[in-house]
């Protein structure tokens, strides 16, 4: 078994790295070969049973995958992407990385007959918006509100329209907000959801730039990690007609991780959250739905979380971990 894996230094290329490298096997096969891709060499553990190739490569670049689909990957998670502010603010980055780059790997799949090569990728919320019902479902209709869910929406359609061709064996997975993140802020729009649960909780102060009654779709990232794993094993006959819906997250307010702030790090922790509203971030997070009926994932074997205060409790440990092997 064969795995590349676009965006592979970032934060859910490297959990999922170790999480393949855990599990040993993929579709019922042995993982002999891992090849990692991104800007930069992706770190990851050593592994004596699986050939691990580190790429630095700009997935933008003309070309620049040729060598790695020579290879006739069995699966690929094509996870590299311009996160949603940053795409809003520079179209053209946007544009190439998130749109550009998934045609071309696709047509690279084409191009190859890789047409059993089983193609993950990671969508989003984001692809949603505009005046929506309260409840969504995988069918509703696609109207984004940013170019970042915009470009998320194109490739979907085109994975699924290679797929119905039989030219790949696609599955977009629409993920929720993933919290809570560790590490620091990043340039999402989403980072906030994270930053003001984990920054007050490790003693130090975040900025909410949004209304508390603001609601959000979110998903831990150990269920994510495992809807990706999933993801490569449903069967092709299952996913069809349709290639892309919504990971099961949960829903809930800002005014309810505050809450949840407080359960697991007391009055202090809330006091360090500073609310300085932001137009545009808000603007953007508020474009995106926060309720969905997942019964098709959970039909097809994907998992949620049970409760923001699991997530919550979740990242403690994995914290407490990482500091007492520090």
């Amino acid at each position: 078994m064969h795995i590349l894996i676009t965006g592979a230094a970032g934060f859910l290329g490297q959990r999922l790295v170790v999480r393949l490298l855990e599990r040993g096997e993929l579709r019922g096969h042995t993982i002999r070969r891992l090849t990692l891709v991104d800007q930069i060499e992706a770190p990851s553990p050593d592994s004596d049973s699986v050939d691990i190739l580190r790429l630095a490569l700009d997935v933008a670049e003309p070309g620049a995958l040729d060598d790695v689909l020579d290879a006739r990957p069995h699966v690929v998670y094509h996870l590299a992407a311009v996160v949603s502010s940053a795409a809003e603010a520079d179209l053209d980055l946007g544009m190439e990385v998130n749109f550009d780059a998934t045609r071309t790997l696709l047509e690279g799949c084409r191009a190859r007959g890789l047409a059993s090569t089983r193609l993950v990728m990671a969508s989003s919320v984001a692809a949603y918006g505009g005046d929506l019902p309260a409840v969504l479902d995988d069918m509703t209709a696609l109207q984004p509100q940013s170019s970042y869910g915009t470009q998320k929406a194109m490739c979907e359609l085109l994975i699924n329209d290679y797929s119905r061709r039989g030219l790949i064996d696609g599955c977009v997975l629409r993920l929720p907000t993933i919290i809570v993140r560790p590490g620091r802020p990043n340039a999402a729009a989403s980072s906030f959801a994270s930053s003001i649960l984990r920054e007050p909780l490790n003693g130090e102060e975040a900025i909410c730039p949004v209304t508390t009654d603001l609601a959000m779709f979110v998903m831990s990232p150990a269920r994510v990690i495992e809807g990706l794993v999933h993801g490569a094993e449903v069967s092709g006959e299952a996913l069809a007609p349709f290639r892309a819906f919504m990971l099961p997250g949960i829903t809930v307010t800002v005014t309810d991780m505050l809450d949840a702030l407080r359960q697991a790090g007391g009055e202090e922790a809330v006091t360090r959250v500073r609310h300085e509203r932001d137009p545009r971030i808000e603007a953007i997070v508020a474009s995106w739905p926060a309720r969905f009926d997942a019964r098709r994932a959970r039909a097809l074997g994907f998992v949620g979380d049970r409760s923001l205060s699991e997530i919550v409790a979740a990242f403690l440990a994995e914290n407490a971990s990482a500091r007492s092997e520090a």
